[in-house]
């Protein structure tokens, strides 16, 4: 197991930059997730601590080693890649022992390490097999203990379960949990997929644009999140935002009004971003087992979509001379609600979020309360 460390990492591609001035402390046996959408710059944040891209500038550490400029093999790393990328003529177990065999270790050596990892990732009785023999999710398990065999400091995961079908990618995330903690191998993820990187990882590096915008716990960035950016790409579907004003203790668009406590230090006339999830908007049946209610606001539904365990209901309110603002509140499977029904709801504010809205910086999180000091992408 090691540290990995990025000081100041930059990846240039001509007058384009892919990666800028990332800064990242993965700790020693952690599973950290690198997360964003497609081009954010997380593979080649990977790429760079694995040794297959260069940086422009700055150091990549693993342990107490700087190897910047060091190539893959020496690296002490292991990847395993959305391409599963197995040798189609040989079996399981000459693709599995195949890296051992390039460093010549001895046939007693790479039987040990070899049954080691077959019986970690559980498949044990097919060595025999060939790539076209085995599902999606045994070729997987294959290129897993592949990476596993070779005792890495860190494993490192490109979109490891991205051209599985669902379920199977469900059933994946719980075996890669149980490997890491059985191996307490450091392991750095990447993926597009927030539902992997929420219920996977000990903490979650958010990026956008090449830049690093939180690192946290999973929950830190979904409670708290440090920006526009980080609130609206963590969870599903995606946070309510309306932009107004701050003015006289309250939150004011031309649709939506939501008192602030006086405690709340918000300078006036700010131009802000309010920010609420589907889940803490309510009818106005259930304020009573609201932590504290909104005023009172008027809507209508427009669309309703039945997930299921819930009901995701696109609500209406509408402005003076304006456009009405879309909320979108999530209500339970068994609602009498219909499509372009008059509603009341409230919000809960100690779940309201307020954000700068030239800067997209967090103000505060919850409004019944002082602000905290606005998260800064650091550490949990």
């Amino acid at each position: 197991m090691a540290t990995v460390t990025l000081n100041e990492v930059t990846k240039r591609y001509q007058d384009v930059v892919a990666v800028d001035d990332m800064n990242l402390d993965i700790r020693d046996g952690e599973f950290l997730t690198l997360v964003g959408p497609s081009g954010c710059g997380k593979s080649t944040t990977m790429e760079m601590i694995a040794g297959l891209t260069i940086p422009s500038g700055g150091e990549v550490h693993i342990g107490d080693r700087e190897v910047t400029n060091l190539p893959p093999k020496d690296r002490g790393v292991a990847m395993v890649f959305q391409n599963i990328a197995l040798f189609p003529h040989m079996n399981v177990y000459e693709n599995i022992s195949f890296g051992l065999r390039l460093r010549d270790y001895d046939k007693e050596e790479i039987d040990r390490r070899v049954n080691r990892a077959v019986e970690t990732v559980q498949l044990e009785g097919m060595l025999e097999r060939m790539p076209d023999e085995l599902s999606g999710g045994q070729r997987q398990r294959v290129a897993i203990a592949r990476a596993i065999v070779r005792n890495p400091d860190a494993f490192l995961m490109d979109e490891p379960l991205a051209n599985l079908d669902a379920k199977l990618r469900v059933h994946m995330r719980t075996e890669l949990q149980r490997l890491h903690r059985e191996l307490e191998t450091t392991t750095i993820y990447v993926t597009h997929d927030q539902a992997e990187a929420m219920t996977m990882s000990d903490r979650i590096a958010v990026i956008d644009g090449g830049q690093l915008q939180q690192l946290a716990p999973p929950l830190t960035c979904y409670n708290e999140p440090a920006n526009l950016f980080v609130a609206g790409f963590i969870g599903s579907p995606s946070m309510n935002f309306v932009e107004g004003v701050f003015e006289g203790d309250r939150f004011a668009s031309s649709t939506l009004s939501v008192a602030v406590d006086s405690t709340v230090e918000v300078p006036e006339g700010t131009s802000v971003t309010l920010g609420v999830r589907p889940e803490d908007v309510y009818r106005v049946e259930q304020a009573d087992d609201v932590d504290s209610p909104s005023d009172v606001v008027q809507a209508r539904t427009d669309v309703l979509e039945p997930m299921g365990d819930e009901i995701f209901v696109t609500l209406i309110v509408e402005g003076e001379g304006e456009e009405g603002t879309e909320l979108l509140m999530s209500v339970s499977p068994d609602s009498d609600l219909t499509e372009g029904q008059q509603i009341d709801v409230v919000l809960d504010r100690s779940k309201v979020h307020l954000f700068d809205t030239e800067s997209g910086e967090a103000l505060v999180h919850g409004v019944t309360r002082s602000p905290e000091v606005a998260a800064d992408g650091g550490d949990d």
